[in-house]
């Protein structure tokens, strides 16, 4: 693969591709990597991605719908119908909570500021995020910090 890139010219994409599937093949049939060749073997029978690990994974991420349905593997509707078979809500009813039950956590035990929290937690906008909470919690970001733990 050096002598690919060791040049000035860049290879072509199709080279490339066939470098790529060159190179997961040799993964695969070595000896030498079982633990590499499992997880590609796992990776290729997996059909679906589970929809419960990808949400968990990335609810954090101000994803649309859509993305997190594409993420899903699935169409936007089949997507909705799976999420409320597996959560009894709709996705964006579970994705508020999740990211404030987080932005809490966040609060209790981290030193960031409002803000920071507010971005990590996939919230673009202030303002609703402190209503969002406020409605949430029954108190605003700030006082929640401030309370004592229980």
């Amino acid at each position: 693969m050096m002598s690919y890139f060791s040049k000035v010219e860049k290879p072509s994409e199709a080279l490339l591709k066939l470098k790529l599937k060159e190179l997961i093949l040799n993964i695969l049939v070595s000896p030498k990597n079982p633990a590499i060749s499992n997880y590609f073997c796992k990776v290729a029978e997996r059909k679906t991605p589970s929809l419960s690990e990808i949400m968990e994974l990335n609810f954090r991420y101000n994803l649309s719908l859509d993305n997190y349905a594409e993420l899903c593997n699935r169409s936007l509707s089949s997507f909705k119908r799976d999420f409320q078979k597996i959560y009894n809500e709709t996705p964006g009813r579970w994705l508020l909570n999740k990211r404030l039950d987080y932005s809490a956590l966040l609060l209790k035990n981290d030193n960031k500021n409002i803000s920071q929290v507010v971005f990590e937690c996939g919230f673009e906008d202030l303002s609703h995020f402190s209503r969002a909470f406020k409605a949430r919690f029954g108190v605003s970001p700030s006082s929640y910090r401030n309370q004592p733990s229980t």
